[in-house]
């Protein structure tokens, strides 16, 4: 009798296992494509934002990178982040432009204060 017993109470329990293991791939598929698709940027803005980088990159090394150009590149990469095209070009554009005026007053003759 304890054999029996036993037998019906492990097949029991393989019945279960494998119900909740096929309840676990039915909810898998269905997770994975409520995933919103990533926002996408056209491929001028993409552009834009890379060079703006680059730009970036080399002031920084030379210790010319201005915060405005900074906080502008931020906000180029935040707007990538939400797929706002516009909003990445403009951003871009204006830090690229304070990149290159940082850059420019490298050039500038040092002011002599006094004697």
């Amino acid at each position: 009798m304890s054999k029996v017993l036993l037998a019906l109470t492990s097949a029991a329990l393989l019945g279960l296992t494998a119900c909740a293991s096929t309840q676990e791939s039915a909810d898998k598929p269905a997770a994975q494509a409520a995933e919103p698709a990533k926002p996408t940027i056209s491929a001028e803005a993409q552009a834009a934002l890379t060079a703006a980088q680059a730009d970036a990159k080399a002031a920084k090394a030379q210790n010319a990178l201005w915060t405005t150009a900074e906080n502008a590149l931020k906000a180029a990469d935040e707007a990538a982040a939400k797929g706002d095209s516009a909003a990445v070009l403009k951003q871009a554009k204006l830090a690229s432009d304070q990149t290159r005026l940082g850059m420019a007053q490298l050039n500038y003759p040092v002011l002599k204060v006094g004697n």
